[in-house]
């Protein structure tokens, strides 16, 4: 006998299908849902209701006319204008909070620096921007769906602790309950805080929100003042056995070589990561040295693309382009094809709208494990996953340019 949490779950389960089909596929009838879900049509004729009521899914105001001696059906499509995700990356300097879409595009983006790096202090500027940037959604209508959080440190998916952030100078922080405290604090309505590695959250940004099918394996490479690697694999982030996985900066590149902000030599970070950019300059080296760590990469992972971005990336595109040359010289020596690589389509945005897509993609995945807590609670809840097939993903349109907040 089922208890009324399986049923609960089971409901959440055939809703997240429903919506990843529409996301990848806009216009589907209800007929064609409960054909390519294997629900009954009545399930999805109650589910679509509800998804329609609480704003996820929108009727065509036009109907398509049946194959055969059928009644005409109903398209729809994901309502796009009214529920919103809040991405917020903490970064070594600053921090960037992003409003977008559930589809990825960025309504609002604002930056300020990073005012202290004490965990509590940086924890209340964030509750304030978000304070902020939530009275503006109600402004305007809009429908909070939860918000997202990266940084640039190891995270454990299961307990939310910050195990370590060298340049951050964390260790064994207790993050998601002290920034509900802090979003409680400053008066913000109840809502599902995610956390995650900053690399690991960029890599999201390109999946959920990208235009291209077919990408996963999929690598973002984010080199900033720290150097990271998210990896989606199978349809879901790779972070390891306690969260440390892609922490690619921390590699050694040089044996005896500069001093990483971690305590050992010779890192990658200590070769492409924006500081040593910034005092060197020696871009064509610091694209050769990115250029093997990706070779490495692919001969770890094999991945269908790599994507790079941060800092180092964005403010010196040479940089990219002499780590494909490098990667392409070390496949032709093998007799390998190279896999494609490419800037990040979000730019300098890439990790917070990776923190918003964060919340979409455990929100569509109802058994996913990550750490998120519910900011009128304090108490971390942890849901865990059974692998499931992605649906095939259609291209979608390049995100527009947004309105820019500053502080």
């Amino acid at each position: 006998m089922k208890t009324t949490g399986d049923l609960q779950l089971l409901r959440r389960i055939n809703r997240s299908v429903l919506l990843r089909l529409m996301l990848v596929s806009p216009g589907l009838s209800r007929a064609r849902l409960a054909s390519m879900s294997g629900l009954t049509k009545s399930t999805v004729s109650g589910l679509v209701r509800e998804l329609i009521d609480e704003h996820w899914l929108v009727e065509s105001d036009s109907t398509v006319a049946a194959q055969g001696m059928g009644r005409p059906s109903t398209p729809l499509h994901v309502e796009s204008s009214t529920r919103v995700l809040i991405g917020i990356e903490i970064a070594v300097e600053c921090l960037r909070l992003v409003c977008v879409t559930i589809q990825g595009k960025i309504i609002s983006q604002t930056e300020a620096p990073l005012t202290n790096r004490q965990p509590q202090r940086v924890c209340t500027q964030v509750a304030k921007m978000v304070q902020k940037l939530f009275k503006q959604l109600q402004s305007d209508g809009l429908l909070l769906c939860g918000v997202g959080i990266c940084l640039p440190g190891a995270i454990n998916d299961e307990s939310g602790i910050v195990r370590l952030a060298p340049n951050l100078e964390w260790r064994n922080v207790a993050f998601l309950p002290m920034i509900a405290e802090a979003f409680c604090a400053a008066g913000l309505p109840a809502t599902q805080i995610h956390l995650q590695n900053d690399a690991d959250a960029a890599a999201l940004s390109e999946y959920e929100f990208g235009t291209f099918d077919g990408e996963d394996p999929l690598i973002f490479i984010n080199c900033d003042v720290g150097v990271g690697a998210g990896i989606v694999l199978n349809d879901r982030l790779f972070t390891g056995s306690v969260g440390t996985a892609g922490e690619i900066g921390h590699t050694i590149l040089q044996i005896n070589g500069p001093l990483c902000s971690c305590g050992r030599n010779g890192c990658a970070e200590t070769f492409i990561g924006s500081r040593f950019l910034r005092k060197k300059a020696d871009v064509q080296a610091a694209g050769q040295y990115l250029g093997v760590l990706i070779q490495n990469l692919d001969a770890m992972f094999n991945p269908r693309v790599l994507v790079l971005g941060g800092r180092s990336c964005v403010n010196n595109p040479s940089l990219v382009e002499t780590a494909r040359h490098t990667l392409l010289t070390y496949a032709q020596g093998a007799g390998l094809p190279a896999p494609q690589v490419r800037p990040a389509r979000y730019g300098l945005q890439a990790a917070a709208v990776g923190a918003a897509a964060l919340v979409l993609h455990r929100f569509l995945r109802p058994m996913l494990l990550g750490a998120s807590i519910e900011s009128t609670t304090g108490k971390p809840t942890a849901q865990v996953a059974k692998p499931s097939t992605p649906p095939v993903r259609q291209p979608r349109p390049a995100p527009e340019s947004p309105h820019v907040l500053r502080h």
